[in-house]
């Protein structure tokens, strides 16, 4: 087994499987990919370590444990159509990609979204298409999605990417609650929009969603 193999079972077995991510499709997506490919070079010794990994200037790829929870509580179908906002470098399209149909990975950081297509490329992610765009408009002219996966914690859920989720699909998220990260599940039925608190998740925060302070003169 390789080094890096190796580590990545040390992950799954050390990080994922104490915190009840035991579903067998689950492992095997996150084991099939190779984690430290979409890291800066300098940092693949660290790769599959219980933290987040900068990857960009305010950008960052979650640590493996709460990725693995939130993709565990998105409850991904193979037949889903996957909007994963915020991709970064890649990582969790791959994981997705294995899971799902197909996944439409956005991306606003037009180096990173570069960067995302060459890896995902070599990879061999045939079914993950990247798009450099705006993160809070979403894209929905791909839509509706049967999965809106939000790779940063995020102040507020905005509109635009709850009008993307397709009738009985779900959104998984983390809401900025006075500054505390809560994994939201969030629905959308006949119409219906709900929301579910799973549990606390300390990941970095898109800017781009945050609430900016009104000024009154």
């Amino acid at each position: 087994m390789s080094d890096s193999a190796n580590a990545r079972q040390h992950m799954i077995d050390g990080q994922l499987r104490p915190n009840e991510v035991n579903d067998q499709t689950i492992i095997e997506a996150i084991s099939t990919v190779s984690r430290e490919k979409f890291v800066p070079k300098n940092l693949n010794a660290v790769a599959y370590h219980d933290d987040h990994i900068q990857v960009a200037p305010g950008r960052s790829i979650m640590g493996p444990m709460i990725f693995a929870k939130l993709i565990k509580a998105a409850n991904v179908k193979e037949s889903d159509l996957i909007l994963d906002v915020g991709c970064a470098t890649g990582y969790s399209s791959a994981v997705l990609g294995h899971l799902a149909e197909a996944v439409v990975a956005l991306e606003d950081d037009p180096d990173l979204a570069e960067a995302a297509t060459e890896v995902l490329a070599e990879e061999s992610c045939d079914n993950v298409a990247v798009v450099n765009g705006s993160l809070v408009a979403g894209l929905a002219a791909q839509g509706p999605y049967d999965l809106i996966f939000i790779n940063g914690m995020i102040d507020h859920l905005p509109d635009t990417l709850i009008d993307q989720i397709a009738e009985g699909g779900r959104l998984i998220c983390v809401l900025n609650n006075n500054g505390v990260g809560k994994a939201t599940y969030v629905t959308c039925d006949n119409g219906n929009v709900g929301k579910r608190v799973l549990f606390d998740a300390t990941i970095p925060a898109f800017d781009s969603f945050n609430l900016k302070e009104k000024f009154i003169f």
